[in-house]
């Protein structure tokens, strides 16, 4: 297992060897001693799963109050995964980093607490699973809409198309009127 560093303090690729052959494969998703050695949090509070079809965008979710660190991959399709830093303290505050997940591709995503989540389906249909390091607290559920020009995420959209949106993702405030991390 490797951790890659991104562009954003903080948020890393991890990396898995995956082994095929003529039955699928197998990879390590959590592995306690190899994360660990990698400066990786053990514990986990919550694991979640989500199915969306293509061009379904969630985000850009956090809990203000209860912030959670999460651990993303695809279970099946391909997503682009994005962190935002949103501590307003950060000297990468409002920067982003984008990372293409493929099912049974051993990569993760993992995205500590204080920055932004979201991702956008590229397949036709993804399951994503998340372990998140504190438990889901609907009064602590903030957003930051996902078209923000002052993040500007450049989302892999094809022209023309407008992704699908959950009604708090449409409605979720702009960054400068946003409640952020310190």
């Amino acid at each position: 297992m490797k951790a890659k560093p991104t562009d954003l303090p903080g948020v890393i690729v991890i990396e898995a060897p995956v082994y095929g052959d003529s039955r699928g494969f197998f990879t390590e998703v959590f592995h306690e001693d190899r994360f660990r050695e990698l400066g990786l949090p053990r514990e986990f509070a919550q694991d979640n799963h989500s199915r969306s079809a293509r061009h379904v965008l969630r985000g850009l979710h956090f809990q203000l109050d209860n912030p959670q660190g999460k651990l993303i991959r695809p279970v099946t399709g391909t997503i682009f995964d994005v962190a935002v830093d949103l501590r307003r303290s950060s000297p990468y505050f409002a920067k982003w980093i984008g990372v293409t997940l493929t099912a049974g591709d051993g990569r993760q995503l993992w995205i500590p607490p204080g920055f932004g989540h979201g991702f956008l389906v590229l397949s036709d249909g993804a399951d994503v699973c998340y372990k998140c390091t504190t438990v889901y607290d609907a009064e602590s559920n903030s957003g930051v809409r996902w078209d923000d020009p002052d993040i500007g995420i450049a989302w892999p959209l094809p022209t023309g198309i407008v992704p699908v949106l959950s009604a708090a993702d449409a409605g979720a405030p702009l960054l400068s009127k946003a409640a952020c991390f310190a």
